[in-house]
């Protein structure tokens, strides 16, 4: 791959692993409609979609259903859940070794964005990255493709072909192909090497580090 200048990252499952406290918030939010959830692992399809999206597929949830859901979701998250959550190994000495190359960094997750500013400064992430983009608490931008366009519309970012974007999920993918930017699918997230080859991804990354062998 070439030398990106413009390098955007997905949040949860890229940058820090959310997998206890999204998990913990949505059996706090199911426990709401009298279902039970045996295994945690089982509900890591949640991570990476819009919420909304995601009990409507794995619970069959309505529309009404789903926005009460998410709200349930959030009285855990807000507080608790949020910071239920750790930074990768190896991901800050990425961000540092690219930031030092040259390249500006910025965050683009369908999480709300007032939740994402909020991980990213208590992690001590936030020196890294010149702008924190993500979705609206009321369910608007929530697509990644919307997202990775306000990133780039609000870091004044005019020619897609100077960015690529980081994700582990193939929303992350699909995403950027819809706005014209490369991307790198990793591993070590909650996304398999299928996953991302078949949204095509354009490079994979196996552990943080080799992100800087890709671009750098």
């Amino acid at each position: 791959m070439k030398h990106y200048t413009r390098i955007l990252f997905d949040l949860d499952g890229t940058l820090t692993d959310p997998g206890v406290g999204i998990t913990n918030s949505i059996i706090y939010a199911l426990k709401k409609y009298g279902i039970s959830v045996d295994d945690p692992s089982g509900l890591y399809g949640f991570i990476g979609p819009p919420l909304l999206d995601s009990f409507r597929k794995y619970f069959g949830f309505s529309d009404e259903e789903s926005v009460r859901a998410v709200g349930y979701y959030r009285e855990y998250y807000r507080d608790k859940g949020i910071f239920e959550n750790y930074v990768y190994d190896g991901v800050e000495q990425t961000l540092s070794a690219l930031k030092d190359g040259g390249s500006n960094l910025y965050v683009a997750t369908s999480k709300p964005e007032i939740f994402a500013r909020r991980i990213i400064e208590h992690y001590g992430l936030a020196r890294y990255f010149s702008f924190v983009g993500g979705g609206m608490p009321n369910g608007a931008r929530t697509k990644k493709s919307e997202v990775i366009s306000y990133v780039l519309q609000s870091a004044g970012i005019g020619n897609p072909e100077d960015a690529v974007m980081v994700g582990d999920r193939s929303y992350d993918i699909a995403g950027a192909k819809t706005v014209g930017l490369s991307s790198i699918g990793v591993l070590y997230g909650y996304g398999s090497r299928e996953e991302l080859e078949n949204a095509g991804a354009d490079a994979i990354a196996e552990r943080p580090g080799d992100i800087i062998k890709l671009i750098l």
